[in-house]
């Protein structure tokens, strides 16, 4: 007898939703998405203002495990849902939409998907690779332009800084769908091009403490990067302690899980020498 284990697993994990070749996700992950959903209406979320519930959901995520290339499963662009596993763009995407849902009272696994699309794609439109908000100041660019966000860091005191991105153009061989599709490279570096026109304002590692009283509960927070090519290091979200200091809730690396940072964000920032400083970002 055959040994067909090999062949049913991906299936299992990878489910179709109805006829729609541009959607992954499992029963799992739509259990998952449902059970949050629950918790929500048992707290009354939807009556908290959604930098609370940002957090709240959060929460909900802390000790799932980090994983990379969960959005890579698939030869072509499609919607990923992975509820099990987490990056930290993905923790913040899946904890914003499910959010934005919560205080909209759209709660079905159909709201989800379309909220995630909303945020995570150009102008909330799926088409391929290129689509996708790769660069992370370039997502902050598109989401406030969508409305679902507002970049505060200048009004904190912000200064002004701008990107030199071109870490992918330069480097397509790292990317799954640009080795597969190469002329997606020049389209990604268009938007490179777009991204270092702008001007963002961050604030400086040495200056978070004294911005730090400004930052709410849910802020969504971007870590600038000293690395070549990128903006942002790191994403994460800010959650307000009984110690009344703001900490950091991200998913950190490779071998970690979701967890809420032992130290104040301020101090989080400095203790990783690539970061430069913070952009915060409110969830309108």
């Amino acid at each position: 007898m055959k040994n067909y284990s090999k062949l049913i697993l991906p299936v299992l994990f990878l489910f179709l939703s109805g006829n729609s070749l541009s959607q992954i996700f499992s029963d799992r992950d739509k259990s998952e998405c449902n059970n949050r959903f629950a918790i929500a209406f048992e707290k009354n979320l939807s009556e908290k203002p959604i930098g609370d519930i940002i957090t709240e959901v959060g929460k909900t995520f802390l000790n799932t495990p980090y994983e990379a290339h969960t959005l890579e499963v698939a030869d072509k662009e499609q919607l990923v849902i992975n509820f099990s596993g987490l990056d930290c763009t993905t923790f913040l995407e899946t904890t914003f939409a499910l959010a934005r849902c919560i205080k909209q009272n759209k709660t079905t696994f159909d709201d989800f998907k379309n909220e995630l699309q909303l945020i995570r794609y150009r102008d909330g439109k799926l088409d391929e690779y290129p689509s996708r908000l790769h660069y992370f100041s370039d997502w902050i660019f598109n989401n406030a332009k969508k409305g679902l966000i507002k970049d505060v860091t200048k009004e904190f005191g912000g200064k002004p800084i701008k990107f030199k991105v071109n870490f992918m153009s330069e480097n397509p061989h790292m990317y799954k769908h640009l080795k597969v599709n190469p002329e997606f490279v020049e389209e990604i570096k268009n938007q490179e091009q777009e991204i270092n026109k702008r001007e963002y304002y961050y604030i400086p590692e040495s200056e978070i403490s004294k911005a730090e009283s400004k930052i709410q509960n849910g802020d969504l927070i971007a870590l600038t990067t000293s690395d070549k090519g990128l903006d942002i290091g790191h994403v994460g979200i800010a959650v307000k302690m009984p110690d009344g200091k703001i900490h950091f809730m991200h998913a950190p690396l490779v071998g970690s899980k979701v967890q809420i940072s032992e130290s104040s964000l301020s101090d989080y920032v400095k203790q990783i020498k690539k970061h430069t400083g913070i952009i915060v970002l409110r969830a309108l």
